[in-house]
């Protein structure tokens, strides 16, 4: 398995708000040659990022020609399913690939574990005392072990359909976005989340990121080559969409 402790790289040169037609916009400037808009669950928030020779002017421009498909986003990010804070105790739900489990935490004097017991328990067993986010930490390491299995069973079999290589990729716990890929060096994140999501959901992400490494923008080849490879990724897409989203507290 290729490494996946990888280093965080940030080319943000500036950062500001804008407001367009009494929606916040956050507008980050890069050395880029193209304008990006993107809507950020949980609610919708945008955010543009900009060459550092465009003006205010032409995002709020830019904002406005794309303000349907923005409040489409935003109205199906508010009506998406949210799961309450987790406390990690009996009782509680918790997804694993898009299944529904119930958890049960057993207090012992060995070391922590995890494991999915049956076909409706996920079964957290703890030192006795340990607090929430310890059980919190355990579990997540158990889903960062669970994804990095998926996908290393993933990665070979589209690097050899698509023609392309992976160099490096990581695990990572993301707010706003399921996966990226960094061209340059070949490098793909996914977000942990994806742990919690239906297997399809994961290889729609994989295959979307890898396909960048053919096609670096969201453009008609782009999409041409996803309907190529992946017939069905709207398909996924939309599932992945639908699933409820993670408590957070969503701080940018």
């Amino acid at each position: 398995m290729k490494s996946s402790k990888l280093p965080k790289t940030s080319v943000t040169t500036e950062r500001h708000f804008i407001t367009v037609q009494g929606m916040p916009v956050e507008v980050v400037r890069k050395n880029i040659k193209n304008l990006h808009l993107a809507v950020y669950p949980p609610d919708g928030r945008v955010r543009v990022s900009v060459p550092v020779r465009l003006t205010d002017e032409d995002v709020r421009l830019a904002v406005v020609s794309r303000l349907g498909w923005i409040r489409k986003r935003q109205a199906m990010f508010q009506s998406q399913e949210r799961q309450s804070a987790r406390e990690f105790v009996s009782g509680e739900s918790h997804f694993v690939q898009g299944r529904r489990y119930r958890l049960d935490v057993i207090e012992e004097n060995r070391p922590a574990a995890v494991r999915l017991r049956n076909n409706t328990t996920l079964e957290l067993r703890v030192r006795p005392g340990t607090d929430r986010h310890k059980r919190e930490e355990i579990i997540n390491h158990w889903y960062r072990t669970l994804l990095k299995n998926q996908i290393d069973q993933l990665l070979p079999r589209w690097e050899k359909k698509l023609g392309v290589t992976v160099s490096e990729w990581g695990v990572r716990k993301m707010k706003t976005r399921w996966g990226t890929c960094n061209i340059e060096v070949r490098r793909i994140w996914v977000n942990l989340e994806l742990a919690k999501k239906p297997p399809q959901c994961l290889e729609y992400i994989v295959v979307h990121e890898m396909v960048h490494l053919l096609e670096r923008r969201h453009n008609d080849r782009f999409l041409a080559l996803m309907d190529k490879y992946l017939p069905n990724w709207r398909h996924m897409r939309d599932e992945l969409n639908r699933e409820p989203l993670a408590h957070e507290h969503w701080v940018y």
